[in-house]
């Protein structure tokens, strides 16, 4: 049959193997895509609408889609998560384009506005230092999620990258000052994280302490004894918050807050906002560009401090 001519939730598949091949997505992206889809899917269903061929689909289809995830989808979903949903049916109109299957052009779907785009939250160095004054480190736990913290404003990883190091990647001495891996990042992306002298001193202290020979950096310690040890990103979650809290600072910190606190810092210090791209493995300038919002609204703020109020001398 002519892949034109094939009902659009027929494609899913095909999708999903160029998602795979072409762009080279993780498992777990493709399964995020998938799961994204197939609410579209349903919704065809529901509407009788699933033997929809690609080029049948409308721009009032793309509407009446959109109406059901703001105001009918079974549980109300927040203009983010809309557009999870949203992405995912653009990168599904792209592979058709990618297969000269005539469809609706990708940038026919609009994104949802929310008042919260482009709001990045941040810690400042204080806050920084309070958080990582938190874990009690006269325990092994507490030891293990200062390193953690220490970690991710150090190298401005994201927690799935944080949760797959493992220790033979970490080669330290008591010589050893500088500190830099290669990993593989999101969408198979290959970079270099650099470590702070500080946060080696922390991965030494740390790995000093274990005395097993699981081959995770940052494992379990309350786990079932035959249970994988390797520390989930779940687990860190939990744990920033409540570090957070403790710390008395926002409940809503997360490991991203880390890394967004990582970029906005060097942003802050002069640092070029491509090298910040190169940092946090970011395909895209225009992904990185979020931390401008930032900088620019405190550069702002201290014109009119410094200079905005200031009188004319006579």
């Amino acid at each position: 049959m002519d892949k034109s001519q094939k009902p659009l939730p027929q494609h899913l598949t095909d999708f999903l193997d160029w998602l795979d091949i072409e762009k080279g997505l993780s498992n777990k992206s493709q399964e995020n895509y998938s799961r994204f889809l197939k609410k579209f899917i349903d919704w065809l269903e529901d509407n009788n609408l699933s033997s929809l061929k690609p080029h049948e689909l409308s721009p009032a289809h793309i509407w009446e889609y959109r109406v059901y995830l703001s105001r009918h989808s079974k549980k109300p979903l927040k203009k983010t998560t809309q557009n999870y949903y949203l992405i995912a049916l653009r990168s599904f109109l792209n592979y058709f384009a990618n297969r000269d299957i005539i469809s609706l052009p990708a940038e026919k779907i609009k994104l949802s506005k929310s008042k919260d785009d482009k709001k990045v939250h941040f810690l400042d160095l204080e806050q920084i230092e309070k958080l990582l004054s938190a874990p009690d480190i006269k325990k092994i736990n507490g030891l293990r999620d200062r390193t953690i913290l220490e970690v991710l404003f150090s190298t401005g990883l994201r927690i799935a990258e944080l949760v797959s190091l493992n220790r033979d990647q970490i080669r330290i001495t008591s010589l050893t000052k500088d500190l830099e891996i290669g990993i593989v990042g999101k969408g198979n992306y290959n970079r270099t994280i650099y470590f702070s002298e500080r946060t080696i001193y922390w991965l030494k202290k740390y790995l000093d302490s274990r005395k097993d020979n699981d081959k995770a950096l940052f494992i379990n310690y309350q786990g079932r004894k035959n249970a994988p040890r390797r520390l989930t990103d779940r687990s860190i979650e939990r744990n920033i918050k409540k570090y957070s809290l403790l710390a008395g600072l926002s409940g809503n910190t997360t490991p991203h807050t880390l890394r967004h606190s990582f970029a906005t810092d060097l942003l802050s210090k002069g640092v070029d906002l491509r090298l910040i791209q190169e940092f946090l493995g970011h395909r895209n300038i225009a992904t990185t560009q979020i931390y401008t919002h930032v900088t620019n609204k405190r550069l702002k703020d201290v014109h009119r401090e410094f200079h905005g109020n200031k009188k004319l001398e006579e």
